[in-house]
């Protein structure tokens, strides 16, 4: 049987070897810590804390602000500067807890938790909605709320997204590779959550090691198994992920579980595991400082709320005529304007480059060439939805499935003609989005 995979797709240039050798290193923050409540889709979170209190590291600062919402913690003690508007890591100003850091990190007693087998489903539900836990690999979906389909019944399949196919970012991998015991333990809890689903740990194949280590954790679990997926971009997109691993499509107005899966990544699940068996609200991740652009490319174990210039010097500073820093990959990231911005839940790497090669490209006409739908692993015709984007022709846009996007850039990498498709598309799909929800 072949690798599993998914049509379309393109192969970059993955940058890995940069980071992937070095090992997680802890990272204690030096300066003010900023909590953005914006950190999750959904309802931003409320402060519970105001300017001058004295906090704890492990204490709630900022409670769920809805259903479809997640509390925040403070990963430090300290005292309460304010709560403003900061800069986030995709540019935009939300309202902020800051803390000044007293170097103590005085922890709250955390309550002794239930063992495992003790523990109903609702009890495990309300754990991992009340730590904290969203998803780390991507929007930040609340992951109680991703773990609440209506029919607990139907699931079949619980997938770890363990494919990281975006380039040079390493710190799943290295979870894997140090931690992997955590994230079969995290499984395992999920697993108690649906009577009737397998866990698949879903891996690209260039991660042997990886891979080995996971195969031997799980060789006596009869409701796990590693999946070797085919190395290609974008393997670890949900809807991607779930046709190469069950062979089941899903669509824009459809959600995993409707396919009868649920599908976390590898940070989400240890936070997870940290909740549940640890009694541990989520307050850390692991974020890689990578690129030609820094000195000391590497993986660094960072509390939420650190400033990202603390890991860019850890990781040696900046080279001379760096020209552009991204928040997460190239592929899907955030050109930063400034990185005096924090780590949130969902910050999975900083890319620094040394030449900005998107800026010095010149966009030229469209060749035909037919590329762009190639490469399109949702199988829709990205040159003309451009145009339609191009032209603010809505109507048109929806008509020929712009909604299907899934913003991967695998259009623009493979283009010829350098057009910026994805961000064409992209800022469409935002509008046809937000006028659909006024309607």
């Amino acid at each position: 049987m072949g690798l599993l995979t998914f049509k379309g797709g393109v192969h970059p240039n993955d940058g890995k070897s940069l980071a992937k050798d070095k090992a997680i290193v802890e990272l204690l923050p030096q300066g003010d810590l900023v909590y953005p409540l914006s950190q999750h889709i959904g309802a931003p979170a409320k402060p519970v804390v105001a300017k001058g209190d004295h906090v704890l590291k492990g204490q709630k600062i900022a409670e769920a602000g809805g259903f479809v919402s997640a509390p925040i913690y403070a990963s430090v003690s300290g005292t309460v500067k304010a709560i403003e508007p900061r800069v986030n890591p995709t540019g935009s100003k939300v309202n902020s807890i800051i803390i000044a850091n007293d170097g103590q990190y005085e922890e709250v007693e955390y309550p002794q938790p239930k063992p495992l087998s003790e523990l109903t489903k609702e009890e495990i539900l309300n754990i991992i909605g009340e730590a904290g836990v969203v998803g780390m690999g991507g929007a930040g979906f609340p992951t109680r709320v991703k773990l609440s389909p209506k029919e607990l019944d139907k699931i079949d399949y619980i997938i770890a997204n363990c494919a990281e196919c975006e380039p040079y970012i390493t710190a799943d991998y290295r979870r894997m590779l140090e931690n992997p015991e955590l994230l079969v333990e995290g499984m395992r809890v999920i697993l108690k959550l649906f009577d009737n689903a397998k866990g698949l740990f879903a891996i690209e194949d260039n991660k042997p090691d990886c891979i080995a280590k996971l195969k031997e954790l799980t060789k006596d679990e009869p409701r796990m198994e590693v999946r070797e997926m085919m190395t290609k971009y974008p393997q670890g997109a949900e809807r991607q992920l779930i046709f190469a691993n069950t062979g089941r499509a899903i669509n824009s107005t459809m959600l995993p579980a409707d396919a009868g899966c649920v599908v976390d990544n590898v940070e989400t699940i240890i936070s997870i595991y940290n909740a549940v068996v640890k009694g541990i609200p989520s307050m850390e991740r692991v974020v890689t400082v990578t690129g030609d652009g820094v000195v000391n490319p590497g993986n660094y174990k960072v509390l939420f709320g650190t400033n990202q210039n603390e890991l860019i010097e850890a990781a040696g500073g900046l080279k001379e005529g760096c020209e552009k820093v991204i928040s997460g990959g190239p592929m899907m990231g955030f050109a930063m304007y400034t990185t005096d911005t924090p780590i949130t839940k969902t910050s999975s790497s900083i890319l620094c480059m040394s030449k900005d090669e998107v800026s010095a490209c010149e966009p030229t006409a469209c060749i035909n060439c037919g590329r762009c739908v190639d490469a399109c692993p949702s199988r829709i015709i990205p040159s003309r939805l451009a145009d339609f984007a191009e032209r603010h022709d809505e109507e048109a846009f929806l008509k020929f499935n712009g909604l299907e996007c899934v913003e991967c850039g695998s259009c623009s990498y493979v283009c010829p003609a350098k057009r910026q498709l994805k961000q064409a598309i992209g800022s469409m799909r935002k509008t046809a989005l937000a006028n659909k929800k006024k309607k």
